[in-house]
């Protein structure tokens, strides 16, 4: 399969950026745990929401490095004396990334009911209109 190219294309001039977040999008590497929704909660924001049954706020750690939001669960180790006849609920750690456009914000984060809810907005950049002026030819002055 050949690799489709940004740079292939001459009307997109300095997209090499968007091709490398593309990239790394695909190779993000998620499994399927745990399941998450996003839905849109306005016309310019978001929420992504995770099921993080078992986890506490200090369990939790959401970051955001270079546009890529990364939430990580890793539960403490607190079986102590207690003897399980049965342990059919999962104890493992998990790290769930999602690429976010430039101009989105993380907001609030909220742990409710075993739902992890993460809030999201976008803000419009402001519309530039730069007027160009056009010199004559090329002097050596």
């Amino acid at each position: 399969m050949t690799k489709l190219s940004l740079g292939a294309y001459p009307h997109t001039l300095g997209f090499e950026q968007l091709e490398r977040l593309l990239e790394r999008t695909a190779k993000s590497g998620n499994e399927g745990y745990p399941p998450f929704n996003i839905e849109q909660t306005s016309q310019r924001s978001y929420r992504i929401t995770l099921a993080v049954a078992g986890f506490c706020e200090d369990d939790l750690s959401i970051t955001v490095e270079e546009r890529q939001l990364v939430i990580k669960g890793r539960q403490k180790d607190d079986t102590g004396d207690r003897i399980f006849l049965h342990r059919g609920i999962a104890a493992r750690q998990f790290q769930r990334s999602f690429v976010l456009a430039e101009g989105v914000d993380v907001g609030d984060a909220i742990i409710e009911n075993g739902l992890l809810h993460v809030d999201l907005t976008q803000n419009l950049p402001e519309t530039v209109i730069q007027t160009i002026k056009i010199k004559r030819g090329w002097s050596d002055d």
